[in-house]
């Protein structure tokens, strides 16, 4: 049995950093991603006014409630859609002027129902280039709060970058969600401002988020499942075993549900109080509905030709506006391997086959080449046009995922 260390979540660092930023004291954050997002997030939070003090394993926020203690700033967000939808509804929250920017692939990213929904609610905003994406603008003066209409049927970030602002206005807000995506998200969001002492009222899609802000926390940040999910889905492959430590019955992140997929598709799996086992067999066809756990849809399209029948994945669209068009990117790579691929607007079916070793060409999208290096175990000679885009979640993912597959069986 090999144990794997993954790196910190991305999507709980995110969240942690927002909400120790948004408390009232000094947050620690335990074993927080060290990646180009997260990096990008908190250099955006120093410039924006908040104390960020980062150590080997520890960061140290020290909240303003309040909101930015700047009064303007410019922020480059970088890649992050993280970064680049949190940080101006935080400063929202405060007062003054500030500026957000991003790289050109975030750029084409869209904001435009965040967006509409912050000026719904009073926010003066302006986009300075394409309506509903970076660059942008905002005069904070403060939120007041009330009722909003959002359609998250993008991406669940827009409703998390909402919720985690309600405690921040002055009278809190009521959110109605018209469509959803990636719903396991905002579960995560929810438990998380528990934790900064705030209980968000839902019933069916109707989020009420009281007013009050956040108690400062000490947060350990729990293992990326969607980063565990090449180590399972590299066991499932080979007919290996690999167990990811930290990531068990009580985890948060929903992308744990990809070991379920591996499951029904032949996989052994055994999820543990504080750890999760997966043993390879021999992977079966099927239909499968990813929209809750999208972001590992290129994990089973790279490993799904070496499945004994043909597997369906559907309910992806969300994946055509993630860093590119994953959907696209997966199958183009994967005919050019030489297997047989249909595609619709939401869905990709893949047919049995023995890919060929070619270029990877990863559109800088740091999953496709994490998903392609998985299928790599059974396609010696795959390379990638840029395998560094990693750096965006997981900086040392080669070194890891050469040290996992050289490791004596048994």
């Amino acid at each position: 049995m090999a144990l794997v260390e993954i790196p910190g979540s991305k999507s709980v660092t995110a969240r942690a950093l927002f909400l120790a930023a948004a408390a009232d004291g000094v947050t620690t954050l335990v074993r927080p991603l060290v990646s180009d997002d997260t990096e990008g997030f908190a250099e955006g939070l120093g410039a924006l006014g908040y104390r960020v003090e980062r150590a080997e394993r520890e960061w140290r926020i020290t909240g303003r409630p309040q909101g930015p203690g700047a009064d303007g700033a410019s922020v480059f967000c970088r890649d992050g859609a993280t970064t680049a939808r949190f940080l101006p509804t935080l400063a929202a929250a405060g007062h003054g002027t500030f500026h957000f920017d991003a790289s050109e692939q975030m750029r084409r990213r869209p904001l435009g129902p965040l967006t509409t929904a912050l000026r719904d609610l009073g926010v003066e905003l302006e986009h300075h280039g394409a309506e509903g994406h970076h660059p942008l603008s905002i005069r904070a003066a403060g939120v007041e709060g009330g009722e909003v209409t959002l359609d998250a049927g993008l991406s669940s970030q827009y409703l998390t970058a909402l919720l985690l602002l309600g405690p921040l206005t002055r009278t809190g807000l009521r959110i109605n969600v018209t469509d959803l995506v990636s719903a396991p998200y905002v579960e995560i969001t929810l438990a998380m401002m528990r934790s900064f002492g705030v209980e968000v009222a839902r019933e069916g899609n109707v989020f009420d988020v009281p007013s009050g802000g956040y108690t400062a926390a000490r947060y350990p940040v729990e293992p990326d499942a969607s980063t565990a999910s090449y180590f399972f889905a590299a066991a499932a492959l080979t007919g290996r075993e690999v167990t990811v430590p930290g990531l068990g019955r009580g985890a948060l992140q929903g992308d744990l549900r990809f070991v379920e997929v591996l499951e029904r598709l032949g996989a052994k799996v055994e999820i543990g109080a504080d750890a999760t086992t997966v043993t390879g067999g021999t992977l079966t066809g099927g239909t499968v509905n990813m929209r809750d756990i999208s972001d590992t849809m290129p994990t089973l399209a790279a490993i799904a030709p070496f499945a004994s029948g043909p597997i369906r994945i559907e309910d992806v669209y969300n994946t055509r506006i993630k860093e590119c068009d994953r959907l696209d990117a997966c199958a183009e790579n994967l005919r050019r391997q030489g297997v047989d691929v249909a595609t619709g607007r939401d869905w990709i079916e893949i047919r049995p086959g023995t890919p060929q070793p070619v270029e990877i060409e990863t559109r800088g999208d740091h999953r496709i080449v994490m998903s392609f290096a998985v299928a790599g175990l059974r396609t010696p000679g795959t390379t990638f046009d840029d395998p560094g885009c990693v750096r965006k979640t997981f900086p040392g993912f080669h070194d890891a995922f050469a040290a996992w597959a050289a490791q004596p069986e048994g």
